[in-house]
């Protein structure tokens, strides 16, 4: 199943500006003076559930704690991802401070209400400057079986080849910069792929076979592609995810910035496929550097069934 109805998203204790990632994620933006940053990341957080819960997704909420300070927990899938089988995946982080967001009780949460199976642990690969940051560096179509991932300093051809060949995925993997000519450091700002519809901005890959082989795979896979131009882009239009309701019907979350960025020929393709679901996440993008994507852990874990009280 390409999409899941149970997200992880954790609450946020202390939000702020992330220097140490700020040198590669050209998104960030520095805090206002006297800005209250964190009463307004706490504000929008809890409407961004709320807006879930309303519309029949299960949202888990996970409160982050003061220490030590993880200024980007706020984003969880970029340190682990899960699949139906039971597999929980770990892995290597860039940034030194997110690197401390494993040991905050998330992955415990996890194995308590979830059924872990197997856990495949790339963590190590940090020791050797090898990072891959979850399905902020990949996108998957778990329909498929594609991983799509863009190279940057956080996105390394190693790990992905690992990973794609550890979860049988194939792979699809290109160079995308941005307008500026800078590597876009996550694959999952630039583009999402749902169950019929991937959003893509295909002007981020230059080179022209790496653009084809890109956009070929997704009509392939039976997808219909929205391009995005680079306004677009940069208003955090391609950090958007597909999740469904209770009831089985589909929605896409994007932040409303990526929204309003959209003209009207867009917002109805999107609504032919889709409810498309916008949140206020405005002072969460512009200081952290993610978008409504970013903000949820997707829930592909077997839940783990009550046990019955033996019989006396």
């Amino acid at each position: 199943m390409q999409t899941t109805h149970s997200v992880l998203m954790i609450r946020p204790s202390c939000f702020s500006f992330n220097q140490d990632t700020a040198s590669n994620n050209s998104f960030q933006r520095p805090a206002l003076a006297a800005e209250d940053v964190q009463a307004k990341a706490l504000l929008e957080f809890d409407g961004y559930v709320a807006c879930l819960r309303e519309q029949g997704v299960k949202v888990l909420v996970h409160e982050d704690s003061a220490v030590p300070h993880t200024p980007d927990s706020i984003f969880p899938n970029n340190c682990w991802s899960s699949h139906p089988d039971g597999t929980l995946v770990l892995y290597p982080m860039q940034g030194r401070n997110r690197r401390l967001e494993r040991y905050k009780g998330v992955l415990a949460h996890l194995h308590e209400q979830y059924q872990v199976t197997r856990t495949l642990d790339l963590s190590p690969l940090e020791q050797q400057d090898i990072f891959l940051e979850g399905t902020g560096s990949m996108v998957l179509d778990r329909q498929r079986r594609i991983c799509y991932a863009g190279y940057s300093s956080r996105t390394h051809a190693r790990a992905l080849e690992q990973l794609a060949e550890l979860l049988d995925y194939q792979l699809c993997g290109f160079h995308a910069r941005d307008r500026q000519g800078v590597p876009i450091y996550h694959t999952n700002v630039m583009m999402s792929v749902g169950s019929q519809l991937a959003v893509a901005c295909l002007l981020a890959v230059d080179d022209p076979e790496q653009r084809a082989s890109l956009q070929r795979s997704l009509q392939d896979s039976g997808k219909q592609v929205l391009p995005l131009t680079w306004a677009q882009l940069e208003s955090f239009a391609g950090n958007m995810l597909e999740v469904h309701n209770s009831a089985g019907e589909p929605l896409l979350v994007m932040s409303r910035t990526a929204w309003r960025s959209l003209d009207l020929q867009q917002r109805r393709l999107i609504e032919r496929h889709v409810q498309p679901l916008p949140v206020n996440i405005d002072t969460i993008e512009r200081i952290g550097g993610g978008s409504a994507r970013c903000m949820l852990a997707e829930i592909y874990l077997p839940e783990r069934q009550p046990q019955r009280e033996q019989s006396r």
